[in-house]
This record gives structure tokens, C-alpha cells and sequence, in this order.
């Protein structure tokens, strides 16, 4: 509890108590009167502050003017213990709410503690800590056992498993050394590493994710966006109601019914129906429980970058996938050699060379299979084909690298292969010299995702590929996928997607999973983008709505379970708080529902719908 949730509490004793006292003295008339103020301000002076203020900005109708009204109204009929307790218990409801929301709050830092607070800059042996803002690219930071990484980087020296949890949600340590990538939130576990800082701490991983996490709550969702305009127009109409519960029924009474007017006792009734009519529950519990969804995820390791994608990632019925580091491994392995007409380690030497100036999965097993330093020298005149391959001059020779159209681009008659998996034709001096076969790995947990969604009412799971209808078919048999295309290129799976779009109904929406590099295109054009395995990933987390912080397929329909909880949890809090309200307005029209009733139908609802929304918070374990 902090010093202003204390102070709060003081005053809601010191209210309490002398309200206890006062009613317990036999005193009546001005001096009852004036003794109930001193609770009454003690424990209402700011709400009636809140009021005066916004009646002076011409924004009247709120809570605060609402709760004014009503108790003073209240106590000015007389019923100074029920003017007091109304405004008393309303403190209480804001004190809960003030500490329900501080403690979510505190709940999501806690779990997204990834912000480190200092960076081990080492000047004449001696260690010194340093602002991480003040680091430098190409400085060597120090990160010792049990601190966090501050800044991304690439380890020169050391040996250390990292703590991944706060940013992937999972406990399995990861190991590194010399050469490996780190990026800023792992906490070092082990050895002591040094790290050369490859970008500045604004430009880190932790630094992106948390303005990611901040910036979420500024993307308002449909549920979100009603309920501010429900209030905007709710509140003056009850105002307004009252207004009219207080005079119009008197007036009917008095000159059509020839009855007294009991002006006392509709007035009475009008303050119940204002107590009662206070939208606390609405506008608090469904931001928040939009907050906590969006913390609970982030717990997960899934981040998502405001309650709008949240709400339209619960409505997934299509889930379109990449194929290569998104279901499979993206990891390549050469498997075999076939149809060469020259020395196998001549021919992978020819094509690792090609190769070296791209940073695709299947160069670099190209270049892993070769096994020995490339020699960039040897090289003239690289001219990558997108979807194709490459060309590039080896050794003063015409080296051709890619896929059958390739071949097909340059004329040559190539060489069909018997066993699956990704064929990498070579042609030399604008002869066919052969096909490297390299495969893919499929990931451990790639079966059970789709399974997982099919339990979660996914309709229809679809994979797009650019490798070979071979390959992608026998992947798509395996994970159990219901449709698979093969052979796009970057632009034919943006259109795949948008006939996919064409053909859902409106209500239904399509995620599309990729690694949010490549696939940047098709993540920006489908319903809700999600990047997969998007660790250190500026590009990832620029093009996706919803990014996975590690490269697990399962964690797809667990974002999906979050999003679909989160809002079950919205609607429950709307439809409970309008149907309670809705109940005791008109008992409290009818005369039935007394100030009591009028307490629990705005705190005790309000109280109820926090507590339900703070459940979003907290995420079951697959």
C-alpha cells in the first residue's frame, strides 16, 4: 500500500469511527447536523472538490458530481448517517480499486522486470557501472553471474547459460559462448562473459519490449471504445432521470391526483437511483481487465501490442503459417549430393562460395557442409535472383545456385530429385554440374501446436512455402496442416492471404505466423500478425501486432486461450454490471432499493468486477 492508499485508509477510519460516535449521541437538530459534516468532509472533501471542479470546466457529469448530489441531497432530507455511509463506503470502493489496479500493475513489472539498471564497463581492471544509455556500439560491457544482460550484443569471451523466462516464459536456460548473439533481459546464470555491444540501449531488445508493453494500453479496443461513449451519454441521461424521478412524479400527485406531493420521498428515491447509477464498474474493470490480459500474455512471453489485437486475435478462426523457422527449425542440413558431374567437395566448395554473401538458413548449410573458411577473394560479381538464387563468378567461373527455376531462367536442363527435402541445383559455366539435396527439422513441439488449435475451434490451419510442393506436402502431412501451397514467392503468399481474406465471413479473423523478416508483408496484411521466434528482432516487432518472444508454434494458441479469457472476462464484467444496475434502478424508481442497496449496486459491483478482472492476470500453464 503506498503513502496515498494509507492516507485514504486513515481518513476512512477516522470518518467511520465518528460517524459510530455521532450516531450513538442523543442530539438532534442543528447541532446533529453539524457534527455529521465533520465525517462527512473528512472522508468527501475531495470528491466534492472533483465535483466543483469539473461543474467550473463544464464537464459535470461524472462519478464525483454523481456521488456529490447523492449524499448531499441525503443529508440535507435529514439522513445524515445514510449521507455519510453512502460516501464512506464509496472511498472504500476507490481505495480497493486504487490498490486492485496499483498491484496489477506492480504484478506485470514484476513479471516484465527485464529494464537493467546499470552496464560493467571495465576501466584499469576495475569494474564500473555504468547508465546503459551511456554505452556505445562496439563497446565491451562485463555481465557476472546474476546480473542482466544490459545491452544486445555478441559474447568475445566467456562461457554462461542465460535465463530466457522474462522474456520467453519459460524456465529452460539457454546456453552461450564466444561468437553466440545475447540479447538485453537474460539474466546470467553461470560464467562470467564479456559482451561487445552490437546496438544502443535504446535500440535493445529490452528497450523495445518495454515500449511495446507501455504503448499497448494507447490501442483501444471496440469493448474499450463503447464503454467510453456508453459513459459519455450514460451519466447525463441518468442525471437527467433523476432529475426527473425527483419532480415530475410530485407534480402528478399533487395536480392530477389531488395527493400530497411527498416531495421528501420521491427526492429520496431520485438520490438512490444517482448512488445506483454510477458507471465505477464499467469504466474501471474493462481497461483494466484489458490490462491484465495484456500483462498475463507478456508473463507468457507473448507480447501484444494493445487490447484491439488482443480482441481480434480472440476471434481466430484461419491460422496461416510460414513454413522455414516457423514450423520447422530453419536449421539446414545437407543430406546427400546427386547426379554430379564433378568431386562432391568441389561441388559444395563452388556453391558455399556462390553463397557467401547471403545470410539465408540454406547458404549458410551450405557453407557449414563446405567446413572450411570462405575466401570472399575468389569471388566477383554476386547477383542474387529473389525466389530464384544466385549467380556469382568463382574462380573466374559462371556459378549458378538455386531452385529449378533457376535452371529453368537460365536455360539449363537440370536433374529431378528422388528424395525430399530442398534441392539446390548448381550450374557451372552454363552446364548442369549437379544438386545438393539439404533438409529441414521439423520443430518438437510443431505437431501438438496444430493439434492445440484445432481444440481451440481454429477452422482451418494452412501453410504457405516457398520450397518445393514435395517438401511442403510431406511437412503439411506430418504436422497434420489442412492446406498447404508451395513455391511463393514473397508476393504470391500476400495474395494467398488475401484470398483467404476474401472468402471469411466478417466476424471470423486470420492470423498469419511467420518469422516477422521476411514475411513482413503478408504479418502487416493479415487480420493479426504474429512473428514467431521474434527474440532481438527489430523487424519483427515493427511488422507484427502480436510478437512471440521465443520460436515455439505452441505459443500460438496459447496467445489465442489468453486473448479469448481476457475477453470472456470483459463481457462477463459489462453484462453483470449493467444487469445489476439496470435491477436496482428501477427498484430504486419503485421506491424499493433504499441507499443500501443503492452501496453495493455501485461499490459492491465495482469491487466484484475488478477482482474478476484481475484474473486475466494470471495464465494457465499448457
Amino acid at each position: 500500500m503506498n503513502k496515498k492508499q494509507k492516507k485514504m485508509l486513515i481518513r476512512i477510519l477516522a470518518a467511520a469511527a465518528l460517524m459510530i460516535l455521532f450516531s450513538c449521541l442523543p442530539i438532534d437538530g442543528y447541532l446533529r447536523f453539524g457534527l455529521f459534516m465533520i465525517p462527512y468532509l473528512v472522508i468527501g472533501y475531495d470528491i466534492l472538490k472533483k465535483a466543483g471542479k469539473g461543474i467550473r470546466n463544464r464537464q459535470v457529469f461524472d462519478e464525483n458530481f454523481l456521488m456529490a448530489v447523492a449524499t448531499l441531497g441525503a443529508i440535507l432530507l435529514g439522513d445524515y448517517s445514510e449521507g455519510v455511509a453512502v460516501m464512506l463506503f464509496y472511498q472504500i470502493g476507490e481505495l480497493f480499486q486504487s490498490y486492485a489496479v496499483g498491484k496489477s500493475r506492480r504484478n506485470i513489472s514484476d513479471l516484465m522486470d527485464i529494464r537493467p539498471d546499470y552496464a560493467n564497463i571495465e576501466c584499469d581492471g576495475q569494474l564500473e557501472k555504468v547508465d546503459p544509455d551511456e554505452v556505445e556500439i562496439g563497446s565491451t560491457i562485463v555481465v557476472q553471474p546474476g546480473e542482466k544482460v544490459p545491452i544486445d550484443g555478441i559474447v568475445i569471451e566467456g562461457k554462461t547459460a542465460l535465463n530466457t523466462s522474462a522474456l520467453t516464459g519459460e524456465s529452460l536456460p539457454r546456453e552461450v559462448e564466444k561468437g553466440d548473439e545475447v540479447i538485453s533481459g537474460c539474466i546470467n546464470m553461470t560464467g562470467l562473459i564479456r559482451i561487445r555491444t552490437t546496438k544502443e540501449f535504446g535500440e535493445s531488445t529490452v528497450s523495445k519490449i518495454l515500449e511495446l508493453v507501455e504503448n499497448s494500453s494507447s490501442r483501444k479496443s471496440k469493448s474499450e471504445n463503447f464503454i467510453s461513449k456508453f459513459a459519455r451519454y450514460y451519466t447525463p441521461a441518468v442525471c437527467y432521470g433523476a432529475l426527473v424521478l425527483a419532480i415530475l412524479p410530485p407534480l402528478v400527485r399533487m395536480l392530477f391526483m389531488g395527493l400530497s406531493p411527498e416531495w421528501g420521498d420521491w427526492i429520496y428515491r431520485a438520490l438512490t437511483f444517482l448512488v445506483i447509477s454510477c458507471p465505477c464498474a464499467l469504466v474501471i474493470s474493462i481497461p483494466l481487465s484489458f490490462f491484465a490480459g495484456i500483462g498475463g500474455a507478456s508473463n507468457a512471453g507473448v507480447l501484444v501490442k494493445g487490447s484491439n489485437y488482443l480482441e481480434t486475435l480472440s476471434q481466430t478462426k484461419i491460422v496461416v503459417f510460414d513454413k522455414t523457422g516457423t514450423m520447422t527449425k530453419g536449421v539446414f542440413e545437407v543430406s546427400g549430393v546427386h547426379h554430379n558431374s564433378m568431386d562432391q567437395e568441389q561441388l559444395l566448395e563452388y556453391a558455399a562460395l556462390a553463397e557467401s554473401a547471403s545470410s539465408h538458413p540454406i547458404s549458410k548449410s551450405l557453407q557449414r557442409a563446405y567446413g572450411k573458411a570462405i575466401d570472399r577473394s575468389r569471388v566477383s560479381d554476386i547477383e542474387e535472383i529473389g525466389g530464384n538464387g544466385v549467380t556469382a563468378r568463382v574462380d573466374g567461373r559462371m556459378v549458378a545456385v538455386g531452385n529449378a527455376k533457376m535452371m529453368n531462367r537460365l536455360g539449363i536442363v537440370w536433374q529431378d530429385c528422388h528424395h525430399v527435402g530442398t534441392v539446390v541445383h548448381i550450374a557451372i559455366d552454363g552446364e548442369y554440374a549437379g544438386h545438393i539435396l539439404i533438409s529441414d527439422i521439423v520443430k518438437p513441439t510443431a505437431v501438438e501446436a496444430i493439434q492445440s488449435l484445432k481444440k481451440a475451434s481454429v477452422a482451418k490451419t494452412v501453410m504457405l512455402t516457398g520450397d518445393a510442393k514435395r517438401v511442403a506436402e510431406q511437412v503439411a502431412s506430418e504436422l497434420g496442416i489442412d492446406e498447404v501451397y508451395s513455391e511463393l514467392l514473397p508476393a504470391d503468399k500476400v495474395r494467398k492471404v488475401e484470398e483467404f481474406l476474401a472468402m471469411k465471413s466478417e466476424k471470423e479473423k486470420l492470423a498469419f505466423v511467420g518469422d516477422g523478416i521476411n514475411d513482413a508483408p503478408v504479418l502487416s496484411r493479415a487480420d493479426i500478425g504474429i512473428a514467431m521466434g521474434a527474440m532481438g528482432s527489430d523487424a519483427a516487432i515493427e511488422a507484427a501486432d502480436v510478437v512471440l518472444m521465443d520460436d515455439d508454434p505452441l505459443k500460438v494458441s496459447k496467445a489465442i486461450r489468453i486473448s479469448r479469457k481476457c475477453l470472456r472476462i470483459v463481457y462477463q464484467n459489462i453484462y453483470f454490471a449493467i444487469g445489476v444496475k439496470a435491477v436496482c434502478l428501477i427498484l430504486g424508481a419503485l421506491g424499493i432499493a433504499n441507499m443500501w442497496m443503492a452501496i453495493f449496486a455501485d461499490v459492491g459491483v465495482m469491487i466484484l468486477a475488478v477482482l474478476n478482472a484481475i484474473r486475466a492476470l494470471f495464465v494457465k500453464k499448457l
